[in-house]
């Protein structure tokens, strides 16, 4: 029951109450913090704070919203594993339409039955923060942990291109027995060369 409460009051705090506007353009601001990614039982992200803008553009049978995205978020650095903020810088256009016949939103085009009251954009807002982030988190160099980093070992270019050149000079690609062998006598090279 809480989760419901929950997510009822995310959905009051990020719907639009269209209903009785004139046709006629409106600004909407929103403030998204730690709940919203709570509530969705983010993986990619921990917290954060952003503030939405949503220009909505109101006409007979559709809704035009741009949105602006902007703050930070907090995610599992892909080079460390500690915390890191990774800016949001987000501009995307979402559509509306009013009508009985509902299609499949798919992050574009949103279907609402004109009957309802409000808009809620809750999804739109937390799916557009979620792909703004880049494909790569990590911290600025030099900001990395040092004693998680030592724990990794780092191949250069060219220890990468030795090691795929013994592979393209090996015999055929297929796995046989000899192979398991083969990679454990490459790993102890690759172990004498760093030591």
């Amino acid at each position: 029951m809480p989760a419901f409460c929950c997510e009822m009051e995310l959905s009051k705090q990020y719907s639009v109450a269209y209903k009785g506007l004139k046709n006629s353009s409106f600004d909407f601001n929103f403030e998204v913090d730690d709940t919203l990614f709570a509530a969705y039982e983010s993986r990619d992200i921990r917290g954060g704070k952003c503030s939405v803008k949503a220009t909505m553009l109101k006409a007979e049978h559709q809704l035009d919203f741009d949105f602006v995205i902007t703050g930070e978020v907090i995610c599992e650095c892909d080079r460390c594993l500690e915390d890191c903020t990774i800016p949001v810088d987000y501009e995307g256009h979402l559509v509306v339409r009013l009508s009985d016949q509902q299609g499949e939103y798919d992050g574009d085009v949103m279907w609402l039955n004109p009957q309802e009251n409000e808009i809620d954009l809750t999804q739109y807002i937390y799916e557009s923060i979620v792909l703004s982030l880049p494909y790569q988190r990590v911290h600025p160099e030099g900001e990395c942990n040092p004693n998680m980093l030592a724990h990794f070992t780092v191949v250069d270019e060219s220890e990468i291109e030795a090691i795929e050149a013994r592979a393209a000079a090996s015999e055929p690609h297929s796995i046989v027995e000899g192979d398991f062998n083969k990679l454990a006598a490459l790993k102890a090279q690759m172990e004498k060369g760093e030591a």
